[in-house]
């Protein structure tokens, strides 16, 4: 595929794509797969995103671009040209040109248009986060929370939390995470039968196998680590072992484990085993809560405009509803 150096492209935002005719962007290929179709010709599932949003679209094989495009690495960055269309409804254009460009080449302002990051500061998250570890009552508890974060700070900083279903972007899991924490703290004192030094603890480390289940933004995808063991198990794996080097008393190290492994709710989710124990379930359904809202966030931040309802969320099983309802404060 033919490299470029040229940098000052005008970056049409996928937020912001004409629906007139045809338009002309600069984007990071997010995400390509290559499928059959019926009659068994190969054709390419194209994901293509910048800070704004994404949109995907199809390139068979008797297209010009489908060598290239197969060629391309995820994470390339690609000048493209293409005809505004649609397919059941979605936006799906029909790409008729690409160029990629030298990554290198690019400006920092560039490069940070084209990439999509947690709309929250990643300083203030961070130091914010810190401050929860800290309110952690149990004096055993919040060492191996602190522990486990020394290990895996730097990348916990930056990681997505997932590859497309929620907070896909960089900074994700530090914001997803962080709203646990909050929500966990917010709504602790209406259950007094749980723990809260556990509940904390189990917020803030929940997810803190991700760091190893998926690569670096801009394109996410699973490690081989992540695909062999996933992120449960491999959470399990890290707070276990601090939790053995700070001497936690094996009882506390059990149940924080079995926070860990059953934080996904459901089986069919990826969860070990169910949540047994009222720290568990606890975590299990605020970690919920925020995967969902934000789903709804995200589509509430990157749709089109003019969009009245969003692409259909797998993870919410409906499109939603874009538009604010309309109240009146004094009625």
């Amino acid at each position: 595929m033919p490299k470029s150096v040229e940098t000052n492209t005008t970056v049409q935002t996928v937020k912001t794509l004409s629906q007139g005719n045809a338009f002309t962007g600069t984007y990071i290929l997010r995400k390509r797969t290559v499928k059959n179709a019926r009659n068994g010709s190969p054709f390419l599932s194209v994901e293509l995103g910048d800070k704004t949003g994404a949109f995907s679209t199809t390139v068979f094989s008797d297209s010009p671009l489908f060598d290239p495009l197969s060629e391309a690495a995820e994470g390339s960055i690609l000048k493209t040209s293409a005809a505004v269309d649609f397919y059941q409804g979605r936006f799906a254009p029909r790409l008729t040109a690409i160029t990629e460009l030298d990554q290198n080449a690019l400006s920092a302002e560039e490069r940070e248009a084209l990439i999509e990051s947690s709309p929250e500061d990643a300083a203030s998250m961070w130091d914010e986060l810190l401050t929860c570890v800290d309110a952690i009552p149990c004096e055993k508890l919040r060492a191996v929370t602190q522990s486990a974060f020394n290990e895996i700070c730097e990348t916990f900083r930056t990681a997505a939390a997932a590859v497309s279903m929620h907070h896909a972007y960089l900074g994700g899991l530090l914001e997803h995470t962080l709203h646990v924490a909050r929500a966990a703290r917010a709504l602790l004192p209406l259950y007094p039968q749980v723990d809260s030094s556990l509940a904390l603890a189990g917020a803030l480390l929940h997810d803190i196998g991700k760091t190893l289940e998926y690569t670096q933004p801009p394109a996410v995808s699973r490690t081989r680590t992540g695909i062999l063991h996933g992120h449960v198990v491999l959470g399990y794996q890290l707070v276990r072992r601090h939790g053995l080097k700070n001497k936690l008393p094996p009882t506390l190290l059990e149940r924080l484990e079995h926070i860990i492994l059953s934080h996904q709710g459901e089986l069919e989710w990826g969860a070990a085993v169910m949540a047994a124990t009222p720290e568990a379930v606890f975590v299990s359904m605020v970690d919920n809560l925020d995967a969902k809202m934000g789903m709804v966030q995200r589509a509430l931040r990157t749709a089109p405009e003019g969009t009245e309802f969003s692409d259909f969320l797998p993870g919410l099983k409906a499109a939603v509803l874009l538009s604010p309802p309309e109240t009146d404060p004094a009625a």
